[in-house]
């Protein structure tokens, strides 16, 4: 099982669930909330990660790193931002050094 694999296929479950019933499903709750809920999720779930990265516990930073990805996916497809977009943006960092590509931002 491959890490792109499965959030390709959590993207379309997501994008799938995007007309549901908020009432039934999570998903279409927080897409239906709006972008700023969902970026309000995501954040809440990163700092929980990093925080169980801080403290080396294992299994709590898998299970809340798993929770970061799903709600980083969910904000993306909030704002209309396809997978294939933030690949193509990565493709072009590599080979690149961070300090550089930091540095070229406007």
């Amino acid at each position: 099982m491959r890490l792109g694999d499965v959030l390709t296929d959590l993207f379309a479950t997501i994008e799938a669930r995007r007309g549901a019933d908020p009432a039934s499903s999570y998903t279409a709750s927080l897409l239906n909330a709006g972008p700023e809920k969902c970026a309000k999720k995501f954040g809440e779930e990163a700092v929980e990660a990093a925080l169980a990265g801080a403290l080396q516990n294992k299994q709590n930073l898998t299970d809340e790193a798993a929770d970061v990805l799903y709600h980083l996916l969910v904000l993306m497809a909030s704002n209309d931002v396809s997978p294939e977009e933030v690949a193509k943006t990565l493709a072009a960092r590599t080979g690149q050094s961070g300090h550089e590509e930091k540095a070229g931002r406007s």
